[in-house]
């Protein structure tokens, strides 16, 4: 990152922060609180391009004016016969979601925003991508504990594949990172279209 911006992650996924750590870029938390309910019949991806925004709008909003930084925020929905499978609140809607999975392939789709901030916000960049993931056919009974685990209860379709869901995983097309939470393939891409990335890697 160049010395003059200074970049806001705008989530509370560690795991999106542990991604960022692993590319050996600075950044500082922001929050992103905001209503991420489904519309009714509305696309995956128009859901995941409106509500980034709200939450680019959102981290913006609690930043004080004077410093150029540069804001980052994503969502994550996995995506089984049109449906958006969201983060379960307990073992029972985990399994639910686990058994709608196996074998078969479903889409997982991370939506990232990025936008600059010094005295408004002035949106930059929006994109979306796509991962299949094949999950294996599993017993009901491995569901059901791997479901009691609660690994899954703050991901998207219920499960973790760089835990022990990774079990469920046959096989994937498209990006690992983009699984886990955010595609680093592409941001740093848009960062280096940005010109934010002078030397990198270092």
């Amino acid at each position: 990152m160049s010395a003059d911006s200074k970049l806001v992650l705008g989530s509370a996924s560690p795991r999106r922060a542990e991604l960022l750590r692993q590319l050996g870029l600075s950044f500082c938390l922001g929050r992103a609180d905001v209503d991420e309910t489904v519309l009714e019949g509305e696309p995956a991806e128009a859901y995941l391009e409106r509500v980034t925004l709200s939450k680019l709008e959102a981290v913006a909003e609690q930043l004080p004016a004077g410093e150029r930084r540069l804001l980052l925020v994503a969502d994550t929905s996995v995506v089984c016969d049109e449906r958006i499978l969201g983060k379960p609140a307990n073992a029972v809607e985990a399994f639910d979601m686990l058994a709608l999975l196996v074998g078969r392939e479903h889409r997982v789709m991370t939506c990232y925003r990025l936008g600059w901030f010094e005295r408004e916000l002035q949106p930059v960049r929006c994109h979306t991508e796509t991962t299949w993931v094949a999950f294996r056919s599993c017993e009901e009974r491995s569901l059901r504990r791997y479901a009691a685990t609660g690994e899954g209860f703050d991901k998207a379709g219920g499960y973790a594949i760089q835990g022990i869901g990774s079990y469920l995983v046959s096989a994937i097309r498209g990006s690992y990172s983009n699984v886990v939470g955010l595609p680093t393939c592409a941001l740093v891409q848009d960062l280096e279209r940005l010109g934010l990335l002078a030397g990198f890697p270092a």
